[in-house]
Protein backbone atom coordinates (compact mmCIF):
# COMPACT_ATOMS: atom_id res chain seq x y z
CA UNK A 1 0.00 0.00 0.00
CA UNK A 2 1.55 3.59 -0.88
CA UNK A 3 1.26 5.68 2.11
CA UNK A 4 2.04 9.49 0.70
CA UNK A 5 2.40 11.85 3.39
CA UNK A 6 1.11 15.37 2.85
CA UNK A 7 2.47 19.00 4.00
CA UNK A 8 3.47 22.57 3.30
CA UNK A 9 2.93 25.85 5.00
CA UNK A 10 -0.56 26.95 6.73
CA UNK A 11 -2.45 28.37 3.95
CA UNK A 12 -0.68 26.16 1.02
CA UNK A 13 -3.74 24.72 -0.45
CA UNK A 14 -3.60 21.39 0.96
CA UNK A 15 -7.22 20.84 1.37
CA UNK A 16 -7.75 20.93 -2.91
CA UNK A 17 -4.80 18.76 -2.88
CA UNK A 18 -6.31 16.33 -1.19
CA UNK A 19 -9.68 16.34 -2.55
CA UNK A 20 -8.04 15.87 -5.72
CA UNK A 21 -6.23 13.21 -4.68
CA UNK A 22 -9.68 11.12 -2.74
CA UNK A 23 -11.79 11.93 -5.96
CA UNK A 24 -9.89 11.23 -9.03
CA UNK A 25 -7.11 8.53 -7.12
CA UNK A 26 -9.72 6.73 -5.02
CA UNK A 27 -7.20 7.87 -1.79
CA UNK A 28 -8.20 7.52 2.09
CA UNK A 29 -7.00 11.04 3.82
CA UNK A 30 -6.36 10.61 7.38
CA UNK A 31 -6.18 14.17 8.63
CA UNK A 32 -4.15 14.80 11.45
CA UNK A 33 -6.26 17.92 12.44
CA UNK A 34 -9.66 16.08 12.26
CA UNK A 35 -8.21 13.12 14.32
CA UNK A 36 -6.90 15.72 16.87
CA UNK A 37 -11.00 17.07 16.85
CA UNK A 38 -11.94 13.89 17.67
CA UNK A 39 -9.64 12.86 20.17
CA UNK A 40 -10.61 16.53 22.22
CA UNK A 41 -14.47 15.82 22.40
CA UNK A 42 -15.72 16.59 25.30
CA UNK A 43 -15.24 14.29 28.03
CA UNK A 44 -12.29 12.95 26.46
CA UNK A 45 -8.84 12.30 28.28
CA UNK A 46 -7.24 14.68 25.78
CA UNK A 47 -9.69 17.23 26.54
CA UNK A 48 -9.23 16.95 30.26
CA UNK A 49 -5.24 16.84 29.84
CA UNK A 50 -5.67 20.29 27.89
CA UNK A 51 -8.45 22.01 30.29
CA UNK A 52 -5.82 21.15 32.97
CA UNK A 53 -3.12 22.08 31.29
CA UNK A 54 -3.93 25.93 29.98
CA UNK A 55 -6.83 26.48 32.49
CA UNK A 56 -10.91 27.24 32.19
CA UNK A 57 -10.20 29.92 29.45
CA UNK A 58 -10.04 27.51 27.18
CA UNK A 59 -12.96 25.38 28.06
CA UNK A 60 -16.26 26.08 25.59
CA UNK A 61 -19.80 26.10 26.63
CA UNK A 62 -20.52 22.24 25.69
CA UNK A 63 -17.41 21.55 27.99
CA UNK A 64 -15.11 20.61 25.47
CA UNK A 65 -12.27 23.11 24.16
CA UNK A 66 -12.33 26.27 22.47
CA UNK A 67 -9.72 25.85 19.65
CA UNK A 68 -9.71 29.88 18.74
CA UNK A 69 -8.96 30.78 22.06
CA UNK A 70 -6.44 27.73 23.01
CA UNK A 71 -5.22 28.66 19.26
CA UNK A 72 -4.77 32.16 19.97
CA UNK A 73 -2.92 31.01 23.29
CA UNK A 74 -0.31 28.94 21.98
CA UNK A 75 0.51 30.83 18.33
CA UNK A 76 1.33 34.00 21.14
CA UNK A 77 3.56 31.71 23.01
CA UNK A 78 6.09 29.11 21.89
CA UNK A 79 6.22 27.39 25.50
CA UNK A 80 2.69 26.80 25.52
CA UNK A 81 2.07 25.57 21.89
CA UNK A 82 5.23 22.72 22.83
CA UNK A 83 3.00 21.79 25.66
CA UNK A 84 -0.15 21.07 23.53
CA UNK A 85 2.24 19.00 21.24
CA UNK A 86 3.52 17.55 23.83
CA UNK A 87 -0.65 16.47 24.62
CA UNK A 88 -1.87 16.44 21.20
CA UNK A 89 0.63 14.83 18.54
CA UNK A 90 1.38 11.17 20.42
CA UNK A 91 -2.08 9.97 20.99
CA UNK A 92 -2.89 11.28 16.93
CA UNK A 93 0.13 9.57 15.60
CA UNK A 94 -1.13 6.78 17.98
CA UNK A 95 -4.71 6.63 15.56
CA UNK A 96 -3.43 7.67 12.48
CA UNK A 97 -1.22 4.40 12.66
CA UNK A 98 -4.47 2.53 13.47
CA UNK A 99 -6.29 3.85 10.61
CA UNK A 100 -3.55 3.14 8.24
CA UNK A 101 -3.64 -0.43 9.30
CA UNK A 102 -7.38 -0.63 9.06
CA UNK A 103 -7.26 0.84 5.61
CA UNK A 104 -4.25 -2.09 4.47
CA UNK A 105 -7.05 -4.47 5.69
CA UNK A 106 -9.99 -3.46 3.87
CA UNK A 107 -7.51 -3.22 0.62
CA UNK A 108 -7.28 -0.08 -0.11
CA UNK A 109 -3.76 1.07 -2.29
CA UNK A 110 -3.64 4.48 -1.32
CA UNK A 111 -3.22 6.28 2.13
CA UNK A 112 -2.95 10.23 2.59
CA UNK A 113 -1.75 11.58 5.64
CA UNK A 114 -1.77 15.11 5.54
CA UNK A 115 -0.57 17.41 9.13
CA UNK A 116 0.51 20.96 9.20
CA UNK A 117 3.13 19.70 11.90
CA UNK A 118 4.83 16.60 9.47
CA UNK A 119 7.97 16.79 9.93
CA UNK A 120 7.93 18.43 13.51
CA UNK A 121 6.22 14.90 14.18
CA UNK A 122 8.31 12.52 12.17
CA UNK A 123 5.25 11.48 10.81
CA UNK A 124 7.28 11.16 7.35
CA UNK A 125 8.93 7.86 9.50
CA UNK A 126 5.96 5.45 8.13
CA UNK A 127 5.06 7.42 4.89
CA UNK A 128 6.23 5.97 1.63
CA UNK A 129 6.82 9.43 0.01
CA UNK A 130 6.07 13.04 1.67
CA UNK A 131 4.77 15.57 -0.92
CA UNK A 132 5.55 19.63 -0.02
CA UNK A 133 2.84 21.66 -1.21
CA UNK A 134 4.40 25.05 -2.17
CA UNK A 135 2.73 27.96 -2.61
CA UNK A 136 4.34 31.47 -2.20
CA UNK A 137 3.62 33.43 1.01
CA UNK A 138 1.87 36.27 -0.38
CA UNK A 139 -0.59 34.17 -2.26
CA UNK A 140 -0.84 31.68 1.64
CA UNK A 141 -1.52 35.54 3.41
CA UNK A 142 -4.22 36.70 0.94
CA UNK A 143 -5.78 33.00 1.14
CA UNK A 144 -5.76 32.94 5.12
CA UNK A 145 -7.10 36.40 5.28
CA UNK A 146 -10.23 35.72 3.10
CA UNK A 147 -11.22 31.93 3.94
CA UNK A 148 -10.07 32.70 7.52
CA UNK A 149 -10.03 36.12 8.41
CA UNK A 150 -6.88 36.16 10.09
CA UNK A 151 -4.85 39.33 10.47
CA UNK A 152 -1.68 39.93 9.36
CA UNK A 153 -0.58 39.77 13.23
CA UNK A 154 -2.35 36.18 13.43
CA UNK A 155 -0.86 35.41 9.94
CA UNK A 156 2.66 36.36 10.75
CA UNK A 157 2.92 34.19 13.96
CA UNK A 158 1.55 30.98 12.30
CA UNK A 159 4.50 31.70 9.56
CA UNK A 160 7.14 32.16 12.37
CA UNK A 161 6.00 28.89 13.75
CA UNK A 162 6.36 26.49 10.81
CA UNK A 163 9.47 25.29 8.75
CA UNK A 164 11.11 27.82 6.54
CA UNK A 165 10.63 26.59 2.39
CA UNK A 166 14.15 25.39 2.24
CA UNK A 167 13.71 22.97 5.14
CA UNK A 168 10.19 21.25 3.73
CA UNK A 169 12.40 21.31 0.37
CA UNK A 170 15.00 19.19 2.46
CA UNK A 171 13.24 17.19 3.84
CA UNK A 172 10.36 16.02 1.37
CA UNK A 173 10.35 14.10 -1.62
CA UNK A 174 8.52 15.51 -4.28
CA UNK A 175 6.94 19.26 -4.46
CA UNK A 176 3.66 19.88 -6.06
CA UNK A 177 3.76 24.12 -6.90
CA UNK A 178 0.19 25.40 -6.14
CA UNK A 179 1.40 28.68 -7.29
CA UNK A 180 -0.59 28.48 -10.92
CA UNK A 181 -4.12 26.67 -11.87
CA UNK A 182 -5.99 23.90 -10.04
CA UNK A 183 -5.86 22.03 -13.48
CA UNK A 184 -1.66 22.65 -13.05
CA UNK A 185 -1.30 21.28 -9.94
CA UNK A 186 -4.02 18.58 -10.56
CA UNK A 187 -1.57 17.46 -13.23
CA UNK A 188 1.40 17.44 -11.39
CA UNK A 189 -0.55 15.36 -9.14
CA UNK A 190 -1.23 12.75 -11.73
CA UNK A 191 2.71 12.89 -13.07
CA UNK A 192 3.55 11.82 -9.45
CA UNK A 193 0.96 9.54 -9.14
CA UNK A 194 1.28 7.47 -12.49
CA UNK A 195 5.17 7.55 -11.82
CA UNK A 196 5.59 5.57 -7.99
Amino acid sequence: MRIIGVTGGVGAGKSTVLQYMEEAWGASLILADHVAHELMEPGSGMCRRIQETFGGEVRSRDGGIDRKRLGDLVFADEQKRVQLNGIVHPSVKEEILRRIGQAETTGKDCVVVEAALFLEEKYDAFCSETWYIYTNEDRRRARLKVSRGYTDERIDQMFQSQKSHEEFLGRCDYVIDNNGTAEETCRQIDRRMMNR
